[in-house]
């Protein structure tokens, strides 16, 4: 007779990944990494636990994205006044914040709900290829 496994916070091993976003694609890039942090790629995966790994990403300011979209792609936030709703073009978000630009695309790509907000703190994130955990020896990710 078979037993159905359930995944317990006990059985869980967490690894750090470090990807290199240069020259990558910014949505498969931020579809890999939201399916790393949630724990799809292992085979203890439950929808109801966070089993995923740590991520970073260095170089996010060197990401690419297709076609005209560097300037189609706006990005909405609103204050939750009257007239607050504040609109950034894709170009002038990735030139002043780019590692905003990967952590949106990626946390857009999770279910929403209190599991991703717990998912979203294990992304680290960096404009350059300087980053500050080299003691966790991030294993390289190829996307």
């Amino acid at each position: 007779m078979q037993k159905t496994y359930v995944t317990k916070n006990t059985d869980i091993k967490r690894a750090w990944y470090i990807v290199d976003a240069s020259d990558k694609i910014l949505g498969r890039l931020a579809a890999r990494v939201a399916s790393v942090l949630r724990g799809k790629h292992k085979a203890m995966f439950s929808p109801d636990i966070d089993a995923g790994d740590c991520v970073i990403v260095i170089n996010a300011a060197k990401v690419k994205i297709t076609g005209r979209k560097a300037d189609q792609k706006i990005y909405h936030r609103h204050s939750g006044y009257p007239g607050g709703e504040r609109e950034v073009v894709y170009k002038k978000m990735q030139a002043a914040r780019p590692t905003v630009v990967i952590r949106l695309a990626v946390k857009r790509m999770l279910p929403s709900g209190p599991l991703a907000n717990k998912v979203i703190r294990k992304l680290r994130v960096y404009p350059d290829d300087k980053y500050p955990l080299k003691g966790q020896k991030p294993i390289t990710l190829e996307i």
